[in-house]
């Protein structure tokens, strides 16, 4: 716990700004207000916003956490499905079970490390634990996914996505028949304050918006297409569900490995297509990514399934 007081140089800054100066550099700007929210960072004992101007002799306690470990994280020879590749970027079909980007307690077997193998400049590109990545896919999700070979395309791409520049086609399969053809969900999203590995539809969450269009329907279930407009995590998973349609295998939000018998073992989710702006060239770029076995095989069985009766 520091404790430090303010000095006549200080008079007049924001709390947050102020925190900024005097963390170490690894302590993140998001890390530092939500700190000072939780009571992490104090003011005389007592909490303030972010935007708290400091007095003279006020006194600032700052508590936190040790420089976590280096990870290192090492190219492994995985197979990958690149549909597309050039200087500035390269585009993957990632198959389902198949982790984004390593975290702290998985350091292998991830999309990054197959990256790294396959090129050899990727280390440094957007941080130590996710070179290169500028979006992600659930790990049971499978699909396009595009990852950035340098800083000026991981800066390009990384903006794009956060102004949702960019356009998302996925293909789910859900439980149920849904009756409109076509449909909107805005429901704001946020982790769910008891079950931590789960979004859960919350007013004070964050926006969210999806729409979707019906392909085709089976007796017992609907195959759409699904246009995320944000995005939040678990966002089609949770809204689907909202909508009383979770996606067939879904563990976290539907009947998981009871929809086995559908030949469904994992989250009927695929990232279809994508597009976005090329970093360097500007042009516009759609790529798709097609189906995987096990998606269409639920699709088959759920064709015979609908002769059957």
């Amino acid at each position: 716990m520091l404790e430090i007081q303010i000095t006549p140089r200080e008079m007049g800054w924001r709390l947050d700004k102020y925190v900024q100066e005097k963390a170490p550099n690894w302590i993140s700007r998001t890390f530092i207000q939500k700190a000072i929210k939780t009571g992490k960072i104090k003011v005389n004992n007592e909490i303030k916003k972010p935007s708290y101007k400091l007095k003279l002799d006020d006194i600032v306690y700052i508590d936190l956490p040790e420089k976590p470990q280096t990870v290192e994280i090492l190219p492994e020879n995985i197979p990958l499905k690149i549909i597309y590749e050039d200087k500035d970027i390269i585009v993957v079909n990632k198959d389902p079970g198949v982790i984004t980007h390593p975290t702290p307690s998985i350091t292998s077997g991830t999309l990054v490390n197959a990256i790294m193998y396959y090129c050899k400049d990727l280390q440094g590109i957007g941080g130590e634990l996710r070179p290169g990545i500028v979006h992600r896919l659930d790990k049971d999700t499978s699909g396009v996914i595009v990852v950035a070979k340098n800083d000026k395309a991981h800066q390009s791409l990384s903006n794009q996505f956060k102004e949702r520049v960019t356009e998302k086609v996925y293909a789910a399969i859900v439980h149920g028949i849904i009756k409109k053809d076509y449909g909107t969900i805005e429901v704001s999203l946020a982790r769910n304050p008891v079950v931590r590995t789960k979004i859960a539809p919350l007013d004070w969450g964050k926006h969210a918006l999806t729409y979707y269009r019906v392909l085709r329907r089976f007796d017992f279930a609907t195959l759409v297409f699904a246009y995320p407009k944000t995005g939040r995590t678990h966002q089609i998973r949770v809204h689907m569900k909202y909508i009383g349609h979770p996606l067939l295998g879904d563990e976290l939000y539907g009947k998981g490995s009871k929809d086995q018998i559908y030949g469904a073992k994992r989250q009927m989710l695929h990232a279809l297509k994508l597009s976005f702006y090329h970093p360097s060239t500007q042009k516009k770029m759609t790529f798709v990514a097609p189906l995987p076995e096990d998606f269409k095989k639920v699709l088959k069985i759920l064709s015979q399934l609908e002769k059957n009766n």
